[in-house]
């Protein structure tokens, strides 16, 4: 496994786990999401994990990304390098889950928002505050609409507001909140429940979700009956599933 400076890898267990590690509060430059992008190449080559989790160290998840790597002779690099991330976190066929705690502002959020769970502890804080310094979220444009709605979407990129994590729950872009304290434990939790899967099925649960989004009732409804038909009703593990329900046992997943 590829050793990182300002992030850490470890897999285990059917889960893979990235941490952002960049002292003080995890802000991004460019050579950061240059390792976050080989670690999530990494990540997406492994057929065997059940999920991916990203967590922050220190006493912010991200405060975004370097104000420097904005300047116009290095904004085009930077804002390619940036995209790739996002390229990446939307081709893993797996959940991926950001465990949020203290600031995640700016490109920091829209990692968070990129992922497929967003786990919040209380006191975490959310906003996209670029536009006090005379930019705009180019991924948050794009992903918050679908989440919350255009006029949210607006008003959280043109405020520049700073949100709480009950607040950003109501808004829609934040799947749970939990309390400081029990933060780790319902990080855990989740993942645990995702580790009792088949990656297999994992897979191909999120597959019937993401390819159906956006497309009208019938086509949705025939193409997901047609990956329920002629594809996981084929597998190995769909079998397992069902013969482990009727001799009360675990089952024991195979990936096929």
């Amino acid at each position: 496994m590829t050793e990182y400076q300002s992030i850490k890898l470890e897999i285990a267990d059917g889960v893979g786990r990235l941490y952002l590690a960049r002292p003080k509060h995890n802000v991004f430059n460019l050579e950061m999401m240059t390792e976050l992008n080989a670690a999530l190449e990494e990540l997406g080559r492994d057929d065997t994990l059940k999920c991916v989790v990203i967590f922050g160290e220190g006493p912010s998840w991200c405060a975004g990304v370097d104000v420097g790597d904005h300047k116009p002779e290095v904004a085009g690099k930077m804002i390619a390098t940036f995209n790739r991330s996002f390229e990446l976190i939307n081709a893993l066929q797996i959940p991926t889950i950001a465990a949020v705690h203290g600031a995640c502002l700016g490109g920091g959020m829209e990692y968070a928002i990129a992922c497929d769970i967003v786990i919040a502890a209380r006191k975490a804080s959310f906003g996209q505050p670029e536009v006090k310094l005379g930019f705009f979220p180019p991924y948050a444009a794009v992903r918050l609409p679908v989440l919350i709605g255009p006029a949210k979407a607006i008003e959280v990129c043109t405020t520049g507001r700073i949100y709480t994590a009950d607040e950003a729950h109501a808004l829609g872009f934040v799947s749970q909140v939990v309390d400081d304290d029990n933060f780790s434990e319902a990080v855990a939790k989740v993942v645990k429940s995702l580790q009792t899967s088949s990656p297999l099925i994992l897979r191909l649960n999120k597959q019937a979700v993401v390819d159906n989004c956006g497309i009208d009732f019938p086509t949705a409804m025939q193409n997901a009956s047609d990956l329920f038909l002629n594809r996981l009703m084929k597998t190995e593990d769909t079998q397992e599933g069902i013969a482990s329900f009727y001799e009360k046992r675990r089952p024991v997943w195979k990936n096929i």
